[in-house]
């Protein structure tokens, strides 16, 4: 993360091996972001470091997660359950430790979207951000959508998805902002935007600095 402020790897151990994050706490910190990674990919991922970049600029704490699988160096994703659980587990280790009393906003990229949505009540989250959220399957059209995950979190959200994203591009709803921006499921072709879409909801779900 880009950030003059140290950032601390901690490994959390869940009932699935340990998790990682990699989280910054700024002093008077306003909230706290905490963002989990795609299904093949890690926290480097453009646009996680450029939606944490604009969290940090904000004065809000910012942890990168990488689930038990990534840390024991596999690819291939864990079943739901064990991301969900995982996931829950470094929320509530860090939310009794260097978050305590922070408000907590989750999200990430992809998987890590879908994640964040279906523990949102778990973790006690104030909003959650979904960045590149999968819809349905590319070229399969008959396949369920994942809309459903979308529409059960029960607190503001945003999604920030690229205009040529395979996956598809989710509706807007009471309660959901949709931001669509140059490129395709990666993000990248306009971190810019997603940034800005990142700035500019944050202070909304969390109040300013």
């Amino acid at each position: 993360m880009s950030s003059a402020l140290p950032t601390d790897v901690l490994d959390v151990g869940t009932l699935h091996g340990p998790a990682r994050v990699h989280l910054t706490v700024p002093a008077r910190a306003v909230a706290a972001l905490l963002l989990g990674h795609g299904a093949g990919g890690g926290v480097d991922a453009p646009d996680l470091r450029a939606a944490s970049e604009a969290a940090a600029r904000l004065g809000l704490a910012v942890g990168l997660v990488e689930q038990p699988y990534r840390v024991a160096g596999r690819r291939a994703p864990a079943p739901a359950r064990h991301l969900d659980a995982a996931w829950t587990a470094v929320a509530d280790h860090l939310r009794s430790g260097p978050l305590a009393g922070l408000a907590l906003v989750v999200g990430g990229r992809s998987s890590g979207a879908r994640v964040a949505c279906r523990t949102a009540a778990a973790t006690g989250a104030v909003a959650v951000l979904c960045l590149a959220f999968p819809v349905r399957p590319p070229g399969r059209p008959d396949a369920p959508d994942r809309l459903g995950e979308l529409d059960a979190v029960g607190v503001p959200t945003l999604v920030v998805q690229g205009e040529r994203d395979a996956f598809g591009v989710p509706p807007g709803a009471p309660g959901r902002d949709v931001v669509v921006v140059a490129g395709d499921h990666g993000l990248k072709k306009d971190l810019a935007a997603v940034a800005a879409a990142v700035a500019q909801w944050l202070p909304r779900v969390v109040g300013p600095r």
